[in-house]
């Protein structure tokens, strides 16, 4: 499903939110990566599912950012966002994973911008001690990857969808986003090990649901963060003959220009916010080693190549 955002003043804003505000029966506060972001929606799953996705806040904790989540009836979609306040607000934008993906939009765009704390629409694993990044677009096997490599021994899970990083020196080091993963119903058919996981969770309209991915590969395989020193770009390129080459960081960095850094989720996409990313993925790339990985193979075999990058020297 995709959206447009349309940006909107403080007074639109508020003239949406007190028009709303009567109409959204649930709040709730929740931590993303240090900002207090709030939600407000008449939906009672949406908040079930928000407390089940994020760590909890308390509530004498002000909040940074909003996320209006309504839906009625007859309404179209729409996502507006007022920049100024970090305040988004969602109209019949679909299932849950949008909410929340749109929640961590609004603490990327704080973040980014008065902490140097950066978003990568992606998963972060530690192998062995040494973190492992994966990037890709929609529909390129990103989640189905992410779950193989999570059986592997020695390989712990800090997140499979979204990750904020924190330059120090040399060493780009990957934070977790999210207390629990919204993972999709057919993860099972695809790895057996995760079908029990599926069994347990309440799945929403779309075939998917908030899961606790600890239950199945173990709480010492969970981590909150690590330094990442591979960065690998999934593509599904049936054009081009190569399965896997390496990159340098000039052609890393076009292939995320190209497909707008894989985040459909940011929400201000200006000159400057493109200049600050930028920058940031130049440093970033500058510190790993990058792979780009051609996904036509069936799941196994492309599973054995990304293994091989992944634990290699």
């Amino acid at each position: 499903m995709k959206y447009s955002v349309r940006l909107i003043s403080i007074a639109e804003k508020e003239r949406v939110f007190k028009r709303l505000k009567p109409k959204l029966s649930y709040d709730r506060k929740a931590n993303l990566f240090g900002t207090c972001i709030k939600l407000y929606t008449n939906d009672r799953n949406v908040k079930e599912s928000w407390e089940d996705n994020f760590y909890a806040i308390s509530e004498m904790v002000k909040s940074h950012g909003r996320v209006v989540a309504f839906y009625e009836d007859g309404k179209k979609q729409s996502v507006l966002y007022e920049p100024y306040t970090h305040t988004a607000i969602l109209t019949n934008v679909g299932y849950y994973g949008f909410v929340k993906s749109i929640a961590l939009g609004v603490a990327g765009d704080i973040l980014e911008d008065q902490h140097e704390i950066h978003s990568v629409h992606g998963a972060a694993i530690d192998v062995n001690g040494q973190g492992v990044g994966i990037i890709a677009p929609s529909g390129a096997g990103k989640t189905t990857h992410v779950f193989g490599l999570l059986q592997m021994p020695r390989t712990r899970f800090v997140s499979d969808d979204w990750y904020f990083v924190r330059i120090f020196g040399a060493d780009p080091v990957a934070y977790s986003s999210e207390k629990n993963s919204y993972i999709r119903q057919d993860i099972g058919n695809i790895w057996p090990q995760f079908a029990e996981l599926v069994k347990k969770v309440r799945l929403d309209e779309q075939g998917r649901a908030v899961a606790d991915v600890r239950w199945v590969v173990g709480r010492e395989h969970y981590r909150e963060s690590t330094t990442i020193r591979k960065l690998l770009l999934l593509k599904r390129d049936r054009t081009d003959k190569r399965i896997v080459r390496e990159l340098d960081g000039g052609a890393a960095l076009r292939f995320l220009l190209d497909n707008h850094f894989c985040n459909p989720h940011l929400l201000v996409n200006d000159a400057r916010k493109l200049a600050l990313r930028t920058r940031f993925f130049e440093d970033f790339l500058d510190r790993v080693e990058c792979f780009m990985v051609n996904t036509v193979l069936p799941p196994m075999d492309t599973q054995e190549r990304i293994r091989e990058i992944v634990t290699g020297p």
